[in-house]
């Protein structure tokens, strides 16, 4: 079965963007030739599911290629109806009958990659299958909390623990089913 993974960075104390949704804090681990795994881990996916505000900053900052490259499928998940771009589809469904049939598929795994809100809800129906979370030697002090309140309790185990010299920490967990 195709697993939902979710690979993110957040501050020590527990932030993936500032309030203005302003990434920035992530500049400070960034190392040339340095990508804390992306590579592998994108290789092992073709289809992300992404939220709206995290997909608009991201073709923003970095442009649309860096989810819709060809070959994968990328859901964003919204309220508003948009049109199909390449193989981007603006998804406006339940998020757990989208989880439902893309696990019914063959394929590779889904990628999580946010928002908060996104992730939140997949919490909310336990249907995230592994955390690769990066740690970043920051406390922001305020912001966008990946994990808000109002969801189940959840029980990880924890396959790995890697630090790296720029000071960020991955931790990657399986959930416990």
């Amino acid at each position: 079965m195709r697993k939902v993974s979710l690979f993110i960075a957040m501050s020590l104390d527990g932030y993936i963007a500032k309030q203005n949704d302003d990434l920035n804090f992530l500049k400070l681990v960034e190392k040339e030739g340095e990508d804390y795994g992306y590579a592998q881990f994108t290789s092992n996916i073709d289809t992300i599911i992404i939220g709206r505000k995290t997909y608009d900053y991201v073709v923003k900052e970095i442009g649309a290629a860096h989810y819709d490259n060809g070959q994968r499928d990328v859901y964003v998940i919204t309220r508003t109806e948009r049109p199909q771009i390449g193989r981007t589809t603006f998804y406006t469904g339940s998020l757990p009958a989208l989880i439902d049939k893309l696990r019914s598929q063959n394929g590779k795994n889904i990628y999580c990659d946010g928002g908060a809100e996104v992730i939140n809800k997949l919490l909310k129906h336990d249907l995230i299958d592994e955390f690769i979370i990066s740690v970043i030697p920051v406390l922001l002090g305020n912001g966008i909390r990946l994990f808000k309140e109002g969801r189940p309790e959840k029980i990880l185990e924890l396959i790995t623990a890697e630090t790296f010299d720029t000071g960020l920490t991955q931790l990657y967990y399986k959930s416990r089913k």
